[in-house]
């Protein structure tokens, strides 16, 4: 029989009160942006972002998200991203969640003074929903 007061993983620890769920749930949307809603965004012309591929240009060429600019993380300097006018916000994404590149990304672009979200789940996440990639170097590195 099974201990009717013995409580789950789950519930072991108590969900947060609600005001402090609300306030962290809507946080998280001004760090992240999902691949279906960058989609639609595309998709529709709404293009008032940047979308960023931060890997190789090697993997990049082998395949991205189209319409992404390559610029790795490591050549991300004021220099390179005064290309863009200072209120650019910038969607980087990297290989996949086993990847920290995309938050190495925000990080250095943060540390600029630049506006900027990871997009959830990069090119894994991407795939997981069924859209399209292109390969070649276009639009190519910044």
């Amino acid at each position: 029989m099974q201990n009717q007061t013995a409580k789950s993983p789950v519930s072991s620890v108590a969900a947060a009160p609600s005001h402090l769920a609300l306030a962290h749930f809507e946080a998280r949307l001004s760090f992240e942006a999902d691949c279906w809603d960058t989609h639609a965004a595309m998709k529709a012309g709404q293009m008032d972002f940047v979308l960023i591929d931060v890997r190789s240009p090697a993997m990049y060429a082998d395949s991205h998200i189209p319409g992404a600019v390559n610029l790795p993380h490591g050549k991300m300097i004021k220099r390179r991203m005064d290309a863009w006018p200072d209120d650019t916000l910038f969607v980087v994404y990297c290989a996949g969640p086993h990847c920290n590149g995309a938050n190495k990304a925000a990080i250095r672009l943060a540390a600029l003074g630049r506006p900027v979200k990871e997009l959830i789940g990069g090119m894994t996440g991407w795939a997981d929903e069924g859209f399209d990639f292109a390969t070649g170097s276009e639009p190519g590195c910044v």
